[in-house]
């Protein structure tokens, strides 16, 4: 279960990333509203990868309590 959530974490931050990329290859000038939008992504960029952080973490866990 962890690992689908993990992957799935995985695929919407590749999409975000993706996102952040497409707003700075923009050819005109970044309006106000992108801007937001694009700190709007960083910041749930960054709350996904705490989360595989925290997966990664209780994976690491379970499987040293289980070699125990």
């Amino acid at each position: 279960m962890l690992t689908d959530l993990a992957s799935t974490i995985r695929r919407e931050v590749n999409q975000l990333v993706e996102l952040q990329i497409q707003t700075f290859r923009q050819e005109s000038s970044l309006t106000s509203s992108d801007l937001l939008d694009y700190g709007l992504r960083a910041g749930k960029i960054r709350t996904l990868y705490q989360e595989l952080d925290r997966i990664g973490r209780r994976r690491v866990k379970l499987s040293s309590s289980r070699a125990s």
